[in-house]
This record gives structure tokens, sequence and C-alpha cells, in this order.
């Protein structure tokens, strides 16, 4: 296979970038920012804490124990040279990676020696390295990584929300495991695990920055060969469509109380760039700063400063959360229930949803000024099949009357878990 090159141009965001198909079968986005001295990597694979149960090319199912995506992140930065951190201490660039869900993902960023700090990402990341002892030596430390998230009251909070929101679908289990899973996995589990999703057609590579696409592709046309696509199967089990449990409450040293308000939605497929788009200004117009509810649970001392809201949708799991401190958790949650029976009713006004379109449109430009932002959110939405500039532009043909028909399907007052931490003594 040859590779690709296209280029993609946005005239309503001024801006291009370049999608190329390698000949490796890895998926590439390069978005040179010219004028920038900062350059951002990040390449990842559709593989994350959720898929626990799979199958290679139609072969049999294969279940893992829980926590071991997260388990192969940290043990993938080894090798038998040395640790992937050393290395780039010495090129001067900030490396981290993460777990999610659905995705593992590893990045760095730099203002000079983009070239060796980009080879050393390749490498390690190609290059997987896991013994008994090695793997055993881990189990420790991703043991006190577990306890450190357990005694978080944020962590807690929300997973005790997806709990009540989920019967079966692993999106309730903790992203890391348990100590009782991860005394599970072996070197071998890790090498299936690998070589099943961390295939190069199975990944996306994005860079932005102070880069060209001949420098990125140099690099990878000397280090990547060509991997031969899988079809890969994720099973889960049936979902239904109701909650478990309107209630979750756990005791916790905090000082004042944290909610999350979770509205569980249907999640036959992942959301297009339209209905995102749509979906994105209808929160906004419900709960932003500038938001009729978000003046009055301010003014009623129900919400601070911390008051937030979401879009949490993967592979089999879609829900609204909103969420912050608050010393009535109860109260503020049926505020927002009764302001969103309300707008049903009504409809939101002329000046609400100019305001939101406004300000979600804004930030989706503002967003490439950052190459963090740009390469994070081109790898996000290359695995849920959107493409940014789409993604723009239908945030400006989005009307009210699009928002009112979004917000008739959604948010669901009955079919919604409220989770609260708060001290024991209140």
């Amino acid at each position: 296979m040859n590779t690709v090159i296209n280029e993609v141009k946005s005239q309503r965001a001024g801006d291009s970038y370049y999608k190329i198909k390698h000949s490796s079968g890895l998926n590439i986005y390069v978005y040179p920012k010219e004028g920038y001295r900062s350059a951002y990597a990040i390449i990842g694979a559709r593989y994350g804490s959720i898929n626990t149960c799979f199958s290679r090319d139609g072969g049999e199912k294969i279940t893992v124990p829980d926590g071991i995506a997260h388990y192969l992140e940290h043990k993938l930065f080894e090798s038998a040279e040395g640790d992937a951190f050393t290395r780039y201490a010495e090129t001067g660039a900030s490396a981290n990676a993460y777990t999610s869900f659905e995705k593992t993902c590893y990045l760095f960023s730099c203002t000079e020696k983009f070239d060796e700090s980009f080879e050393i990402l390749l490498d390690f990341v190609g290059n997987p390295y896991f013994t008994a002892q090695t793997v055993a030596k881990e189990q420790g430390i991703i043991g006190q990584e577990i306890k450190m998230y357990d005694d978080s009251p944020d962590w807690r909070v929300m997973f005790n929300m997806l709990g009540g929101m989920y019967h079966n679908h692993p999106v309730k289990i903790d992203i890391a495991g348990t100590v009782e899973s991860i005394a599970e996995i072996t070197a071998e589990k890790l090498y299936d695990c690998y070589n099943t999703f961390y295939n190069l057609n199975n990944m996306v590579l994005c860079v932005a920055g102070n880069i060209t696409v001949e420098q990125v592709l140099k690099t990878c046309d000397r280090m990547l060969r060509p991997n031969e696509k899988h079809t890969i199967e994720t099973y889960f089990e049936d979902e239904p469509y109701e909650i478990v449990e309107p209630y979750v409450e756990q005791s916790f040293p905090v000082a004042v109380p944290i909610f999350n308000l979770g509205f569980k939605e249907k999640a036959d497929s992942l959301s297009d760039e339209r209905r995102l788009a749509q979906i994105g200004i209808l929160l906004s117009a419900l709960a932003s700063p500038t938001s009729a509810l978000y003046r009055e649970m301010l003014d009623n001392n129900l919400i601070n400063s911390t008051f937030s809201f979401e879009l949490f949708e993967g592979p089999g799991y879609c829900s609204v959360i909103f969420g912050g401190e608050s010393r009535a958790p109860k109260q503020a949650a049926e505020t927002i229930k009764r302001y969103i029976t309300e707008v049903k009713k009504n409809g939101f006004t002329d000046e609400d949803f100019e305001n939101a379109k406004k300000a979600v449109y804004g930030d989706s430009i503002s967003d490439l000024n950052s190459v963090g932002s740009i390469a994070n959110l081109i790898a996000d939405y290359h695995f849920n099949g959107n493409e940014i500039f789409t993604y723009i532009d239908a945030i400006a043909d989005t009307t009210k009357a699009d928002v009112e028909a979004c917000l008739a399907d959604m948010l669901d007052v009955n079919n919604c878990t409220l989770s609260v931490v708060k001290n024991a003594e209140e």
C-alpha cells in the first residue's frame, strides 16, 4: 500500500491540515502552524478500559482482567534498555500518557529536538517489552494508584453515579481496575491485548505545531512497517435504557458536598458532527454561566464556580452529566430537572440560543490556536468517525429548532441518577 496524502481545508476557520493514510496502515494527521515555536504529537490506540471481552478475525472470545489497558499503558514505557521518560529528559520534551474508557494515548510536547522526541514516541509504543518480573513489579505501583483514586471524592462521585446508571456496561468499572483484578494480569495477557489493539490500522497519530508533513513522514517511513489489518470485535452485555437507581451517596471528608447528576441517554451509535453541535449548543444554553439556570442556582447558593456539564459518550454508553460542589445537592438536582422540564415545554429564548451558539463556535475556533487542543481533538474525532472542520461548520449551521428537537429526544428527568459525596456529619 502506498502512502496517500490529502489536504483538508476550512474556509470558515481559515486553516488546513493533512490527512495521511500511511503505507504501514497508520492514520496520520499533520496540522502545521506557521509561526508557532512548539510542537505536539499524540499517538493513540482504539483500546480502553471497556475492551475486556473481544475477538480478532472472528476467532474465539478473549476475556481479560479489568484494568489491563491502563496496566499496558504503564508497561509500554519500559524496555530492556531503560525507561522512555529518561530518554525524553535528554531531549527536553514533556511527555505523558493516559487511558480512558475507549482509547489509550501517548503524547509529548517540545520546543526543540522534535525529530529526536518523535522517534522515541514511535519506538517505545511500537516495541513492547513485558516479562513476568517487570509485570509483577508494576502491581504494587498500580495498586497504590488505585487506592489513591479510591480516596479521591471527585473520582468516587463519578463512578458511584455510573454504577447507579449502568447495569452491565463496563463503563461503570474503574479504569485502573481493582487490586484483585490487576493481580490476574500476566505478560502473556498483555501481549494478547497489545497484538490485538496496537495494530497500526487501529491507531491514529496526530502532530500539530512547528512541523512539516515531510518531517513527520521521514521518521514514519523509517520506523513503521506495514501491519496486516485485523477485524476486532468488542463484546458488551445488553444494557437497558433505564437506570439502576436514582440516588447514590457516600460519606467522605469533604469541606463542601460534591454531586454528579447523570442523565442516561440512548446509545445506539456515536453522535455525528451535526448532533455533537446541537448537543454542545443545547448544554451551553441550559447551563453555561450566561444561562438563566446557572444564575438562579448561583443566586440561591446551590452551586459555585465548580459547576460544569458534559456529554459523556463512547461505544455502548451515552449520558449527560451536570456536577460540582453544592451545599444542597438534592435541591440543585431538582432545580436542574425542573428547568429542563420548563425548557422542553416552552423552548429557549432567541437570546439564550444565540449566546450559546456564539460561545460554542468561539470555543471551537479558539481551540485551533493551541497545538495540544488541535492534536487531541483530531484524535478524538478520528476514533468517533468525525472531522474537526465539519464540526465547526455544523455549529454555524445549527438552528434553534434543531436544538429544541434535540432536547425533546434527550434529558429524561425520570431516567437520571444523582450521586452525592458528603461528610458523614452533614
